[in-house]
Protein backbone atom coordinates (compact mmCIF):
# COMPACT_ATOMS: atom_id res chain seq x y z
CA UNK A 1 0.00 0.00 0.00
CA UNK A 2 1.40 3.69 -0.97
CA UNK A 3 1.41 6.25 1.47
CA UNK A 4 1.23 9.65 0.60
CA UNK A 5 3.49 13.08 1.68
CA UNK A 6 1.88 16.55 1.37
CA UNK A 7 4.94 18.76 0.03
CA UNK A 8 4.14 22.48 0.38
CA UNK A 9 6.02 25.60 -0.59
CA UNK A 10 7.39 24.43 -3.82
CA UNK A 11 8.35 26.60 -6.85
CA UNK A 12 5.80 27.38 -9.10
CA UNK A 13 7.75 25.56 -11.81
CA UNK A 14 8.44 22.36 -10.37
CA UNK A 15 7.35 19.28 -12.39
CA UNK A 16 6.11 15.71 -11.41
CA UNK A 17 9.08 14.77 -12.53
CA UNK A 18 11.22 17.21 -10.57
CA UNK A 19 9.61 16.16 -7.54
CA UNK A 20 9.53 12.39 -7.93
CA UNK A 21 13.82 12.92 -8.77
CA UNK A 22 14.12 15.08 -5.54
CA UNK A 23 12.29 12.63 -3.18
CA UNK A 24 13.90 9.33 -5.02
CA UNK A 25 16.60 10.05 -3.09
CA UNK A 26 14.64 8.97 0.18
CA UNK A 27 12.92 6.12 -1.22
CA UNK A 28 11.42 4.61 -4.03
CA UNK A 29 8.39 6.93 -5.21
CA UNK A 30 5.10 5.45 -6.78
CA UNK A 31 3.32 8.51 -7.87
CA UNK A 32 4.55 12.69 -7.75
CA UNK A 33 2.26 15.30 -9.13
CA UNK A 34 2.02 19.05 -8.51
CA UNK A 35 -1.44 20.36 -8.02
CA UNK A 36 -2.53 22.61 -10.30
CA UNK A 37 -4.94 25.59 -11.23
CA UNK A 38 -7.79 23.97 -13.27
CA UNK A 39 -8.53 27.48 -14.81
CA UNK A 40 -5.14 28.86 -15.38
CA UNK A 41 -3.23 25.53 -15.80
CA UNK A 42 -0.42 26.95 -13.43
CA UNK A 43 1.22 24.92 -10.01
CA UNK A 44 -0.72 26.48 -6.60
CA UNK A 45 2.66 25.81 -5.21
CA UNK A 46 1.88 22.12 -3.55
CA UNK A 47 2.04 18.39 -4.27
CA UNK A 48 2.13 15.08 -3.24
CA UNK A 49 4.19 12.71 -3.63
CA UNK A 50 3.41 8.47 -2.89
CA UNK A 51 6.15 6.13 -1.87
CA UNK A 52 6.46 2.71 -0.94
CA UNK A 53 6.80 2.53 2.80
CA UNK A 54 7.19 3.68 5.87
CA UNK A 55 11.07 3.86 5.83
CA UNK A 56 10.71 5.78 2.71
CA UNK A 57 7.73 8.91 4.15
CA UNK A 58 10.00 9.07 7.79
CA UNK A 59 13.43 9.47 5.27
CA UNK A 60 11.43 11.88 3.14
CA UNK A 61 10.06 14.15 5.68
CA UNK A 62 13.38 14.20 7.90
CA UNK A 63 15.46 15.41 4.18
CA UNK A 64 12.77 17.55 2.85
CA UNK A 65 10.91 19.68 5.91
CA UNK A 66 12.38 22.59 6.26
CA UNK A 67 14.66 23.12 3.73
CA UNK A 68 15.12 24.36 0.63
CA UNK A 69 14.13 23.63 -2.90
CA UNK A 70 14.48 25.65 -6.33
CA UNK A 71 14.67 28.62 -3.94
CA UNK A 72 11.54 27.95 -1.43
CA UNK A 73 11.59 26.68 1.76
CA UNK A 74 9.40 23.44 1.18
CA UNK A 75 6.86 21.99 4.09
CA UNK A 76 6.20 18.04 4.04
CA UNK A 77 4.02 15.94 6.37
CA UNK A 78 2.09 12.73 5.85
CA UNK A 79 -0.97 13.40 3.58
CA UNK A 80 -4.61 13.51 5.26
CA UNK A 81 -7.32 12.44 4.29
CA UNK A 82 -9.86 14.95 2.29
CA UNK A 83 -12.65 15.96 5.38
Amino acid sequence: MALKLFVGGLPYRTTGDELRDAFAKAGEVTSASVVTDRETGRSRGFGFVEMTDDAGIQNAIAMWNGKEFGGRMLTVSEARPKA
